[in-house]
């Protein structure tokens, strides 16, 4: 954005605005163009909904030692989680099948 497209208002100017309905979605307001088909050749999704809101106890020097490390310590330690559960993964799909115990003969 260039400093020409920048616009200022006051707190006055944008109560007014917002009084006038002028910051609201308008679902009349008419569609934009549509975008070509090479706008969707990058395109990812992305579930947004895979996170789980937990309470978590956790040992004082773990969360302490996770927290001296600065910002973003809760990051760290669901990157620590999901290395664990990874390794995991990998461990139980290499494991060999169980082998079942032959029939046990009765009489």
């Amino acid at each position: 954005m260039t400093e020409e497209n920048i616009k200022r208002y006051t707190l006055a100017e944008l109560r007014e605005m917002r009084d006038r309905g002028d910051y609201f979605y308008d679902p009349n307001a008419p569609e934009g163009p549509d975008l070509p088909d090479s706008f969707w050749e990058n395109a990812a999704l992305f579930d947004t909904d895979q996170k789980t809101s937990v309470h978590l106890k956790l040992d004082a020097e773990v969360f302490f030692f996770f927290k001296s490390q600065g910002k973003g310590h809760i990051t760290r330690m669901q990157d620590v989680l999901k290395a664990y559960v990874k390794a995991q993964k990998a461990k139980q799909s290499a494991a060999p099948a169980p082998q079942e115990k032959p029939a046990r003969k009765t009489g």
